[in-house]
């Protein structure tokens, strides 16, 4: 896995990049929400800086994966390292916020979508039903 600085407009993007293809694959509706969110503006990226970041984790889970299957490559570990690149409590509410909008672009959360949402919460210390109550997604049972 590439390196960004801590804290880095990148580092927030990857996150965000993880979330949108932890269910293998990134809609329409996720991408266009997240236009209207405006979100390389809010995390400081400059306009089009989420595509090559996305671009570039693509890349490395594809050479990570080994089992043929994208969740495999989503374990603790690799989610915790990740998720330590952004500490500052002001940046993480950016990636919080964009999650819970590509989340609700689509309007469930899918099983590798919750599984990162819930290394975030672990790890950031936060409620995510509370960020969930106000976006209108439903997690999938």
């Amino acid at each position: 896995m590439r390196h960004y600085p801590r804290n880095s407009p990148e580092a927030a993007a990857r996150l965000l990049a993880l979330c949108m293809v932890a269910d293998g694959h990134v809609c329409r509706s996720e991408v266009e929400a997240l236009r209207r969110w405006e979100v390389e503006a809010q995390l400081g990226l400059p306009p089009g800086g989420l595509g090559p970041v996305l671009q570039t984790l693509c890349e490395d889970l594809l050479c990570a994966q080994t089992s043929g299957s994208l969740s495999a490559c989503l374990d603790d570990s690799l989610l915790e390292a990740l998720l330590r690149d952004v500490d500052d409590p002001a940046l993480q509410r950016k990636v919080i916020d964009a999650m819970a909008a590509t989340a609700a672009a689509d309007g469930h959360l899918s099983d590798g979508e919750q599984q990162v949402l819930q290394a975030m919460q672990r790890d950031w210390r936060f409620d995510w039903q509370t960020v969930l109550a106000r976006q209108p997604v439903t997690p999938r049972a």
